[in-house]
C-alpha cells in the first residue's frame, strides 16, 4: 500500500454508487477539501468504503502484517503482557485496539498470552471499529477467548480514564483524513480540493503535475487529545508506513484489488490512505498530552528486538512441512525491500513508566 500516486486518467474513472453524492455535494457546496473527500469515500453511511465491505485479506483490497504471519500478532501480544507487568500487573487492564481489521492480530495476541499468569483475567477489551462487516469478523475471531469485549464506532474512548490502559494501532493513522496545500505557479500555497471539470468529472484543484509541491497534514487530535490525553496510566503502540522527516510530497494514495490506482478513480470502492508523518504525529502528542514518545524505529528493528527470527525458527521446528511459508511470511515483515523499513513503530508511555520493550535496547545501542 505504499505505491506513489498516479496522475489522473479520466478514462479510467468508475461510476461508483458514491459518485452521484459527491457530484451533488460539489455542485451545492463547491469543491471539497481533501479531508472531506476522504471522509465521504471511507465513512459515508451508505456507500463508504469501510462501511460495507471486507477490505482486508486475499479476497479484499490489501493485506496487513497480522494477515501475513501469525508471528506479528503473537509478538504484539507478548509485548502487551510485558508492558502490563511493567505497569505492576494491575488486576484490571483496558486493552484498546484502533482499527482491528478482521481481529487477526488480537486473536494471535490472545493465543500467545493465554499462559501468562493473570493477564487474561485482567483484560477488558475495547475495539474502535466503524465497519459492521469487520466488527462481525472480529467477534467471530475473538469469541472463543471468553473475554469481555466492547465495540465503539468512533472516539473518544468510553470508560474510566484512571484504569491502566494499553492502546494498539496497526495501520490506523494512515487512514485519517488529511489536508493538502499545493504550490502554484506563482509560488503561493493553495488549498488542494476535489472539484468537477466542465464535463462533470472529478478533478484535483489546483491541477495535477508530476512535480507538484504538495504539503500534507493529518488531523490526529482525535487520537491524541480525545483518546490519549485523558488517560492517566497508559502505553500506546502505533505501527504504520510513513516517514520520520516532514517533506513536501504527495503521498495520498488509493488501493483496490491489491493494485494502486488514482485517488479519484473509484470513490467509495478503493482504500484511501496517506503516508504517516511521524515527526508531526509526535509533535502533536507532546503538544496535547503528557505522554513520553520513544524513538521511532523501523518495523524490522522493532520486531527484531522482540525476537521475530527466534520465533520463526521455533515455528519451523514444530512445523517442518510449512518451513518455506513461515520463513517467507516472516521475511515480508522485516525485509527492507518489503515492509521492514517502510513501516515504522513508535511507543508512547505515561511519564512514570519505564522505557518500553522493543525500543529500549535499540535506543541504547544508538546513543
Amino acid at each position: 500500500m505504499t505505491a506513489p500516486p498516479q496522475l489522473y486518467d479520466p478514462a479510467a474513472r468508475r461510476e461508483t454508487p458514491l459518485l452521484p453524492h459527491l457530484k451533488a455535494r460539489i455542485n451545492a457546496e463547491g469543491p471539497l477539501s481533501i479531508a472531506a473527500y476522504m471522509t465521504d469515500c471511507l465513512q459515508h453511511p451508505e456507500h463508504g468504503y469501510y462501511r460495507n465491505r471486507a477490505a482486508i485479506g486475499a479476497q479484499g483490497d490489501f493485506i496487513t502484517a497480522p494477515e501475513i504471519s501469525q508471528i506479528f500478532g503473537e509478538l504484539i501480544g507478548l509485548w502487551c503482557a510485558v508492558v502490563w507487568q511493567q505497569m505492576g500487573s494491575p488486576q484490571s487492564l483496558h486493552l484498546v485496539e484502533l482499527g482491528p481489521g478482521r481481529g487477526t492480530q488480537l486473536a494471535d495476541a490472545l493465543r500467545a498470552t493465554r499462559r501468562v499468569p493473570g493477564f487474561h483475567a485482567a483484560l477488558h477489551l475495547t475495539l474502535i471499529e466503524s465497519s459492521k462487516v469487520l466488527a462481525a469478523q472480529q467477534q467471530a475471531a475473538l469469541s472463543k477467548f471468553g473475554l469481555q469485549i466492547r465495540w465503539q464506532s468512533e472516539l473518544p474512548l468510553h470508560g474510566d480514564p484512571t484504569t491502566p490502559t494499553i492502546v494498539l494501532a496497526n495501520e490506523f493513522l494512515d487512514a485519517l483524513p488529511v489536508a493538502q496545500h499545493q504550490r502554484t505557479n506563482t509560488g503561493d500555497l493553495a488549498l488542494r480540493q476535489v472539484g468537477l471539470d466542465t464535463t462533470g468529472n472529478l478533478i484535483f484543484i489546483p491541477g495535477e503535475s508530476a512535480d507538484a509541491e504538495i504539503i500534507t497534514s493529518a488531523d490526529t487530535t482525535g487520537v491524541t487529545a480525545s483518546l490519549l490525553a485523558p488517560i492517566k496510566n497508559a502505553v500506546a503502540l502505533f505501527i504504520d508506513y510513513g516517514h520520520t522527516e516532514t517533506g513536501n510530497r504527495d503521498t495520498l494514495q488509493a488501493v483496490r484489488d491489491h493494485k494502486p490506482e488514482h485517488p479519484l478513480t473509484s470513490p467509495g470502492e478503493a482504500d484511501l490512505t496517506n503516508h504517516v508523518d511521524f515527526a508531526a504525529f509526535i509533535a502533536q502528542v507532546t503538544k496535547t498530552t503528557s505522554f513520553i514518545p520513544e524513538r521511532v524505529v523501523t518495523q524490522a528493528e522493532f520486531l527484531g528486538s522482540l525476537g521475530i527470527v527466534e520465533r520463526a525458527q521455533r515455528l519451523i521446528a514444530a512445523n517442518p512441512s510449512e518451513a518455506n511459508l513461515i520463513e517467507t511470511s516472516a521475511s515480508r515483515l522485516i525485509a527492507p525491500q518489503s515492509m521492514g523499513t517502510r513501516f515504522k513503530a513508535v511507543g508512547l508511555r505515561s511519564p512514570h513508566l519505564p522505557s518500553l520493550p522493543g525500543f529500549e535496547n535499540i535506543t541504547r545501542g544508538r546513543s
